[in-house]
């Protein structure tokens, strides 16, 4: 894999907050936004093809990740000509972990603001997991600035309000400074994978390693605030009105839900059936065309890569 070797290379059992011991597969830059008063640091990747046909293509990450696992991704792109720009949400991978209320709109309106600031008018955007939902809130909001909408086994194909048990930030603050390698580990292959390969260790590695920074506090409040984020804003009933083409690509095998262990197993099995909500989900869409992958979980750009580039350069 692209960029195992350099987390090999930097990673050490602790990480800092904003990853700073992490190299990113390409060069990280900085990107100021404001809100509530405070200055944030938003870090992203503007790769550019040696031989450029025009095009850019934006990569929006799922919530336990960070820019630095689109690596293929990008290569792949760029070989086709296309510019990649890659944001690390606030308070995700190297940008600054701010205390703030985080919504899909005031995310989406940064990365409108970092287009512009790149002089970028266009692009067909890409979301992952939460980058799904975060990547509907901005076709929703800027429709002029999407040209396609790909959709990654996106979070939020149903709401979780409606049979997820709820918890206040101070509780899932808690739970979540109860991370550890064996917790992350133990999650990952469960949910992520469907067969656990050596290859995936370095994604634990990084969505750990902040538990034994001293700043870890700061790193799980803003964990569940961006939990409360996905928990209270759903975008599922919205689909109707994407005004833009969409591919919507799921790994059969997914049943991501956030909140999962607060459920019963009977509700475990009633709900976050992807092979089930993605065919569902494709008929809210006018302009929709599905695409599958077998014996895949949550990652197809990481469990299934050959697949998923061909089918992602073939729906450009």
């Amino acid at each position: 894999m692209l960029f195992i070797s350099l987390l090999k290379a930097s990673a050490q059992d602790s990480l800092s907050i904003t990853l700073n011991e992490v190299k990113y597969p390409y060069p990280v830059k900085f990107f100021p936004v404001k809100t509530g008063g405070q200055t944030i640091q938003m870090a992203y990747m503007d790769v550019m093809p040696a031989n450029p046909n025009g095009k850019t293509v934006m990569l929006f990450h799922g919530k336990n990740f960070g820019g630095y696992y689109w690596g293929g991704v990008i290569k792949a792109l760029g070989a086709k000509g296309y510019r990649v720009v890659v944001p690390d949400q606030a308070g995700f991978g190297k940008s600054d972990k701010a205390l703030i209320h985080y919504s899909f709109n005031l995310l989406a309106r940064f990365n409108k603001a970092l287009l512009d600031r790149l002089g970028i008018a266009k692009v067909t955007l890409l979301g992952h997991s939460m980058g799904g939902m975060l990547a509907t809130r901005f076709t929703l909001m800027y429709p002029d600035v999407v040209s396609k909408l790909l959709l990654e086994d996106p979070i939020g194909l149903e709401d979780y309000r409606t049979f997820v048990p709820y918890v206040t930030i101070d509780e899932e603050y808690q739970t979540e400074l109860k991370t550890t390698y064996e917790s992350v580990k133990k999650y990952y292959t469960e949910s992520y994978f469907t067969k656990w390969s050596p290859d995936y260790d370095y994604l634990v590695k990084i969505a750990a390693g902040p538990a034994k920074s001293a700043n870890f506090p700061r790193y799980a409040k803003v964990a569940a605030l961006t939990y409360t984020m996905i928990y209270e804003q759903p975008v599922c009933y919205e689909f109707g009105a994407i005004k833009v083409p969409v591919v919507l690509f799921i790994g059969q095998e997914d049943n991501t839900i956030i909140g999962k262990a607060l459920l019963s197993p009977e509700e475990k099995m009633k709900h976050g059936q992807y092979k089930i909500l993605g065919p569902a989900t494709a008929r809210k869409i006018p302009d929709c065309k599905l695409v599958e992958f077998d014996n895949c979980k949550h990652i197809p750009h990481i469990e299934v890569a050959g697949q998923f580039l061909d089918a992602l350069l073939k729906n450009l």
